[in-house]
């Protein structure tokens, strides 16, 4: 089959981009490309089949579907995120096709088309980027994932007009969707957390959502969307979506070959990537003015905008209905982004600390709520990430007369935690800016409680750095983790397993010095 020889080029080109810290699905489009190369210089026929395509629209629905699991109202009604979106669209478009008009000679619609497409930013690229970092309920990673959403809305009405397509009357059935929520919330409460969460995961996005949208004379992609957003405030939304994930990454392998063995790409085509990645700078500039506008500091607004400055596989997605003919011209604009981004996302924290003087010097002299400096009062334990192992040990020392604080770099998060009666405010501690403005004259102990590692070698570095003199205390899954926390000025970093494994067997030699249950085994 086919099939075969091009899912092996596709693992292969795909596996060597990743070995130089690069997406993967770069290497999925330059399979496409050698592909398409192979067919032009020999004899053989090597075209997208019937199978091919189906499987890259299957893999746009799946990804449009796991973006409506994403669609909750709280991350995207901020005006940050819809203001800093909208404008970014705007400006984007009334500066891009005049540009594409003048140089590329086409039309005035097929040049708006073009800025509409590379208007967006890469939802696959920042949000693996920001997952790689654990960054993505970071506030800049928050308002970065919240734009992107925007977008996505963008290109999903975008596609809609585009494809003009006619609803027959059934598609007055849609209003009553909400009506289905109770029934679709327990049908994943009794999914489980195996395949059959993959296979409801399946059945919405492609059969109910997919076909069943189409039927109607209404775009599958759209009921993808709506399906998945029904199911955006269920718990377990961010489970399904993570098991979804590699299977929509497989299916979107054969939307990126396709594009590729559509045809090698002419002159004229790698002078529109050229142009393209030439302007890419201005996207990032744009978005980081426009996140300081609305009261971000500095960092947040460099961190969000990197992440931001890329071509968006949505913008592919919106040219295969209204511009196909555009596809492999913005398919290398889409890469020649990639090769730029990634590296610099990477090392995005260090670039910013590079240049941080120059870049607080744009900042206003109003600052966003969720980003004011703290001081620390009279809390003599301060506990750092309040997620279940900080929450833990802030309920425990509760019931001590220490003087408790937590904070935690998620606002949402903070605030529930206050609802909940626990002192709990927003702060990141990766933000340098944070350690500038710190007061903390009666702290005593810290505890490290924070996901990342990387979180808690910076925490531990400045509080040292700070003059902080008191105990340090951390945990971690791994030896060689704890070894750096140590190193970073930490007075102690327990292994995560180990200390659960010793805490439950206390539990057992507790209730047996008190003589209330025999030990496992003991006879009767």
């Amino acid at each position: 089959m086919p099939e075969a020889i091009w899912i092996t080029f596709a693992f292969v080109l795909g596996l060597l981009v990743k070995m130089v810290g690069l997406p993967p699905l770069v290497g999925y489009l330059a399979a496409g490309f050698v592909l398409s190369g192979i067919a032009e210089t020999t004899s053989l026929a090597i075209e997208a089949t019937g199978v091919l395509q189906h499987i890259a629209h299957l893999g746009v629905l799946l990804l449009l579907f796991t973006v409506g699991l994403k669609l909750k109202l709280r991350s995207i009604v901020s005006p940050e995120v819809i203001g800093g979106s909208l404008l970014h669209f705007a400006i984007t478009c009334a500066v891009f096709a005049p540009g594409v008009y003048l140089l590329l000679d086409v039309s005035w619609s097929t040049a708006l088309m073009l800025a509409i497409a590379l208007s967006f930013s890469s939802t696959v690229l920042a949000a693996k980027v920001l997952e790689s970092k654990r960054e993505l309920r970071a506030f800049h990673g928050r308002v970065a994932i919240g734009i992107l959403i925007m977008q996505d809305l963008i290109a999903l009405v975008v596609m809609s007009l585009a494809a003009g397509k006619t609803p027959s009357q059934w598609a007055l059935i849609v209003f009553g969707l909400p009506l289905l929520r109770p029934l679709l919330f327990r049908l994943l409460d009794a999914s489980g957390h195996d395949e059959l969460l993959v296979l409801l995961g399946l059945l919405l996005a492609l059969v109910v959502g997919g076909l069943g949208f189409e039927a109607v004379g209404l775009s599958s992609e759209l009921g993808a969307l709506i399906f998945g957003a029904m199911l955006a405030n269920h718990p377990r939304a961010q489970e399904l979506s993570k098991s979804l994930w590699s299977v929509k990454e497989v299916f979107l392998v054969g939307f990126f070959l396709q594009i590729g063995m559509g045809g090698l790409p002419d002159s004229d085509a790698l002078l529109f990537a050229v142009i393209a990645g030439l302007v890419l700078p201005l996207k990032g500039i744009l978005f980081f003015f426009l996140l300081l506008a609305f009261r971000l500091r500095a960092r947040s607004g460099f961190l969000s905008a990197l992440a931001l400055t890329n071509y968006s596989e949505f913008g592919l997605i919106v040219a295969s209905v209204a511009l196909p003919e555009w596809l492999v011209p913005l398919a290398i604009s889409v890469s020649v982004s990639f090769l730029v981004s990634a590296p610099l996302n990477r090392f995005s924290h260090g670039i910013y600390e590079r240049y941080a003087r120059n870049l607080s010097r744009f900042e206003g002299r109003k600052h966003h709520p969720d980003e004011q400096p703290i001081s620390l009062g009279d809390t003599r334990v301060l506990i750092m990430g309040m997620g279940r192992t900080g929450t833990a040990a802030y309920d425990w020392l509760a019931d001590d007369e220490a003087r408790l604080m937590g904070l935690d770099s998620d606002p949402a998060k903070a605030r529930q935690h206050q609802k909940a009666g626990r002192n709990v405010v927003f702060a990141d501690a990766e933000d340098a800016s944070f350690w500038n403005g710190l007061h903390m004259p009666a702290v005593q102990s810290v505890i490290l409680a924070m996901g990342d590692i990387e979180g808690k070698l910076i925490a531990a570095r400045m509080l040292r750095k700070l003059g902080f003199k008191g105990y340090i205390v951390a945990h971690t899954m791994y030896e060689d983790e704890a070894k750096q926390i140590r190193e970073a000025g930490a007075d102690e970093a327990y292994l995560t397993m180990s200390e659960t494994g010793v805490a439950l067997a206390s539990h057992i030699t507790d209730r047996s010095a008190s003589g209330s249950a025999p030990l496992a085994g003991a006879a009767d």
